[in-house]
């Protein structure tokens, strides 16, 4: 039996989407489908199960999307002057004192690239073998450079190894029976996430003052210290820079109050193979690998910052950590497995952490080896020290090792910060710490070569040197001029609709 319906196949001028195939209804009729409405619905993604086509509310759907049409060479274009109006690590030196901007080597992104570190974090023990054993060889690695007898490696940032410290010192004081202890002492020399992560930890903070040479005033420390204290933060060398020249008797006076010392380590780049938090006298610490290691940093993540204990800490470690049987394995069994410390403060951080940044950190001190990042400590504090000898700005404290804190004077340290873009370089830290007024904190790292900090503080003299007409109006030569930083922090402006919304 023939079928006399039209042919609805394409011949050029029916189409053949589904969205303009018809429906044969009777005796010859046909009716499209979808109706123009219900067309551009579906084409703009809406919903089967919704009446008008879309599952969301009316106000958040259009009834059309305009796409830009651009050929390749203007894409490609458009893209290439984007990324040559970003300052970054790779286009020259990032001299933010105590944030420790270190250039990031390409070849431990190509080892997180490789496939082999394309692991499924829900995969079983047996299959992961030689993730764990790498997670295990890291948590060695980091132990033995801080001086620390236990590591886990969940935290995802330094900020968050700061307040998983913090919440492991907390555990220790409640199982001694010490839940009292609700202060922790924070010196305004120290970094400046301590505050808020002791805060954010439950404790009430102390502060301590500095003494004359920009260190631990011991007297002060002598009167803050109680039986209410928890812990004592402390970054060594300090934000100016400083070695804690007293920091066996630091730690002698707070071990003896009952409380914990606790490391920063933010600035750890300064003390690499040379000297180790742990034999210091310190209880916990974090590790900033984005920082002390070359994984990336900043960007909004992802970061990590594993935590180091004693051994009398290490029970409130977060769970999971991983560890060797201790009996071996026979052959074909797995060789390392996770556990949980016996008094575990909890999982802070989904499975081991940020894997692939550990990766990175792992790829780096490994690299670097021993004399790799005895090498890498020392050029730092050279390079700090050469820089400072170069500039004109004062200097007030010293000596320092990786990173010193330069002051304005009577120019103000925002505006010679913008003022420094106009020379193509990236300024420093300002305006803290507070110590130092009108600060200009810098930290070149090590990676710089000499030629680059010749060319870094010609930027810094030339700023100087200029009047304050010269310093209010810049930058000039950036793709965006001096913009309302305020405004910008408090109600940011995401999408390009907003800016036509103003014009």
């Amino acid at each position: 039996m023939s079928d006399d319906r039209p042919d609805v196949s394409d011949d050029g001028n029916t189409p053949q989407s589904r969205y303009d195939q018809a429906r044969y209804v009777e005796n010859g009729e046909y009716e499209p489908l979808l109706s123009e409405k219900d067309r551009t619905r579906v084409e703009i993604g809406g919903g089967d199960d919704d009446p008008d086509g879309s599952p969301l509310p009316d106000d958040l759907t259009r009834d059309s999307l305009e796409l830009p049409e651009l050929s390749e060479p203007e894409l490609a274009r458009h893209y290439t002057r984007l990324s040559q109006m970003i300052y970054g690590i790779d286009s020259g030196p990032y001299p933010l004192g105590s944030c420790t901007m270190k250039y990031n080597p390409k070849f431990t992104e190509d080892v997180a690239a490789l496939p082999a570190a394309a692991v499924h974090p829900d995969r079983s023990e047996e299959s992961v073998q030689g993730t764990l054993e790498l997670l295990y060889r890291l948590q060695d690695y980091l132990g033995r450079i801080g001086g620390m007898d236990a590591v886990t490696l969940q935290p995802p940032a330094g900020a968050a190894g700061e307040f998983v410290g913090i919440r492991v010192a907390a555990a220790y004081h409640e199982h001694n029976g010490e839940g009292h202890r609700d202060e922790v002492i924070v010196p305004e020399s120290a970094h400046g996430t301590n505050f808020a992560s002791a805060a954010l930890g439950g404790y009430d903070v102390v502060s301590l003052p500095s003494d004359d040479d920009g260190r631990v005033d011991l007297e002060a420390l002598e009167a803050a210290l109680s039986e209410d204290t928890a812990a004592l933060m402390l970054t060594n060398p300090n934000t100016l820079g400083l070695f804690e020249r007293e920091i066996t008797t630091i730690a002698d006076m707070v071990h003896e109050a009952g409380g914990l010392l606790y490391y920063d380590g933010a600035n750890l780049n300064a003390l690499l193979g040379r000297a180790r938090p742990g034999d210091m006298g310190f209880d916990v610490m974090h590790y900033n690998v984005h920082k002390t290691f070359a994984t990336p940093h900043g960007g909004g993540g992802p970061g990590a910052g594993p935590v180091g204990v004693v051994s009398d800490l290490a029970p409130f470690l977060p769970a999971p950590r991983v560890r060797e049987r201790a009996e071996g394995s026979p052959a074909g069994e797995p060789v390392y497995e996770r556990f949980d410390p016996e008094h575990t403060i909890g999982k802070v951080h989904g499975f081991d952490g940020n894997w692939l940044v550990l990766l990175k950190a792992f790829a780096y001190i490994a690299r670097l080896g021993d004399e790799g990042l005895a090498d890498a400590s020392a050029s730092a504090v050279l390079n700090a020290n050469y820089l400072a000898e170069r500039i004109e700005y004062d200097v007030p404290y010293g000596p320092f090792h990786h990173e010193f804190v330069a002051s304005a004077g009577e120019q103000d340290a925002a505006d010679v910060a913008k003022r420094m873009l106009d020379y193509g370089v990236h300024p420093p830290t300002t305006k803290w710490p507070e110590i130092v007024p009108e600060a200009l904190m810098t930290e070149p790292t090590e990676v710089e070569s000499k030629d680059t900090l010749d060319r870094l503080a010609a930027a810094f003299n030339a700023v100087a040197d200029e009047d304050d007409d010269a310093l209010e109006t810049a930058p000039e030569r950036t793709t965006a001029r001096r913009i309302d930083q305020t405004t910008a922090a408090r109600t940011p402006r995401l999408s390009w609709q907003a800016l036509e919304d103003d014009a």
